[in-house]
């Protein structure tokens, strides 16, 4: 083991031999290295104000993602470099203040009053700059981009055609031409053993195997699993929660790939949304509106799929999609590895089939049959980085205009992530139309008994969950209509083939 957290700040390898596992990277920057440039507004990675970029390496290069430091843990830098809003300025400028493109580009394009939320827009933008090439760059990617910063001041198109003025600059600051020796020092810290660093009892552990991760859990069988922290760091930051031992997933190799065997995918359950999407995506291009609403970009860089069904919530945004498609899980203790079906997994509110040791290991995400028809649904108040009030997906083949294999799932509607059994029943060999659409509608009341809450009335949720079948069919059906107003460029049935009209942050 390695007891000493190693990561790049200001162009230097930064080592810490004590810490408190749930500090976060916020309160690091702020309070003890007196790097007040990144800002606290929600602390629940909402708002975007205490936007970091993260450097990591891939394939021999330094891939850079923008990140809420409001919840990602400090240890969780092992191996990494962390930028700032204060390591944009380009030295040897004007008293050594000459600024970033990205940060001229907001002062010409005046995309700052207030300044709270600037610098985190700034290292959005910054993260926008190095990974897409000038040319591949569209409207719809730097909303996309922007998602996660929220402004109360400009109205965001001054902050948009900052984007765009800082995209035409060209790849040309002074973090480009220092990647080279960066590289050079991520590759000397890059962690080869399980780190373990401590704060009195507690303790923040890394493996880097499955084998390890077993032991681990074996010995710390209270220990709290974390991926992407974007769950687990509300724990923290809004319940006041102090974990004893932290499980960080993201070091463990076996859990940080996907593979196609052409039968299924093999999804790691530390692989985050973003890099899950383009493989998820190629089978399922149904799940793309989807993902494109968990969080915003900050989320979907740190957050994964297998923490989303780990956590066992009824409104998790995946779980529903999943189910329908037919999804199974791969359960991995020190005692063996065993497979069930993603839907067998949720059992009640907050009990989940996982037996003592035992942790999510993969999702199985099955090839999709020809004929088959697969969409998926979120409604909530925002569009973008909102909890669904319903979540909806549906999935079936037709066979001669007969439908076959119906697989309807929803959240929010029950304790769990739940199929509507009486609804498929009410599909299954029956005609593809309207008439049989009525009738798994009304076939939903058997299903269902909705709670009321802050997100929603129990009516609201019926008669949501119901429209959405209707939307399925007709985006689907003989005669389709393009209703998805606002939908992804790529998903079926949106109006003009992409977003329409201005941001709903």
């Amino acid at each position: 083991m390695h007891t000493t957290v190693r990561f790049v700040l200001a162009g230097r390898i930064e080592e810490i031999s004590t810490c408190d596992p749930t500090r976060t990277v916020l309160e690091f920057l702020r309070e003890d290295k007196g790097l007040t440039g990144t800002k606290e507004g929600c602390a629940e990675g909402d708002c975007g104000a205490c936007t970091v970029v993260l450097g990591e390496l891939h394939d021999g290069a330094i891939r850079y993602r923008a990140v809420n430091a409001c919840i990602l843990f400090l240890p969780a830098l092992d191996g990494k470099q962390l930028l700032t809003v204060e390591d944009l300025a380009q030295p040897g400028g004007r008293q050594h203040t000459e600024l970033h493109p990205v940060q001229q580009a907001i002062v010409d394009q005046h995309g700052s009053q207030c300044g709270f939320c600037t610098p985190g827009f700034v290292m959005s933008l910054f993260a926008m700059y190095h990974n897409h090439p000038e040319d591949t760059v569209g409207r719809a990617d730097i909303d996309l981009a922007l998602a996660g910063n929220l402004c109360r001041c400009t109205g965001y198109a001054p902050i948009v055609r900052a984007a765009e003025q800082a995209l035409k600059a060209g790849r040309t600051d002074h973090i480009s031409e220092e990647e080279d020796r960066i590289t050079a020092l991520l590759r000397s810290i890059k962690p080869v053993e399980t780190l373990n660093i401590s704060s009195g009892s507690r303790q923040f552990l890394a493996p880097r195997t499955t084998r390890e991760l077993g032991e681990l859990l074996l010995e710390h069988p209270r220990a709290t699993l974390v991926a992407g922290a974007t769950d687990v760091g509300l724990w923290v930051t809004k319940q006041g929660q102090q974990p004893d031992t932290v499980i960080y997933l993201g070091e463990v190799t076996e859990l940080t790939r996907i593979e196609d065997d052409n039968e299924q995918l093999h999804i790691g359950a530390a692989v985050c949304y973003t890099d899950a999407t383009a493989a998820v995506t190629a089978r399922y291009p149904g799940f793309l509106p989807l993902i494109e609403r968990i969080g915003a970009l900050q989320v979907r860089n740190t957050g994964t799929i297998g923490g989303n069904i780990a956590n066992g919530s009824p409104i998790g945004d995946m779980p529903p999609g999943l189910i329908a498609a037919g999804a199974r899980l791969a359960l991995t203790s020190m005692q063996g590895r065993r497979i069930i079906g993603l839907e067998d997994y949720f059992i009640s509110y907050g009990k989940q089939d996982l037996k003592d040791g035992e942790y999510v290991e993969q999702i199985l995400l099955p090839k999709p049959p020809p004929e088959q028809l697969f969409a998926t649904y979120k409604v909530s108040k925002r569009f973008e980085q909102d909890i669904s009030a319903v979540c909806g997906a549906f999935c079936l083949r037709l066979e001669n205009n007969t439908i076959r294999d119906a697989r309807i799932c929803y959240g929010g509607m029950a304790e769990i992530p739940k199929r509507a059994k009486a609804c498929e029943s009410a599909m299954n060999d029956k005609a593809w139309s309207q008439e049989t659409i009525d009738q798994a509608m009304l076939a939903l009341l058997e299903d269902f008994e909705p709670i009321s809450d802050v997100r929603a009335s129990a009516q609201y949720r019926m008669r949501v969950a119901q429209n959405l079948l209707q939307r399925f069919f007709l985006e689907h059906g003989e005669f389709s209509f393009p209703v998805r107003i606002g939908a992804s460029p790529n998903a079926p049935g949106s109006v003009n083939g992409g977003k329409m009209g201005s941001r709903n942050a």
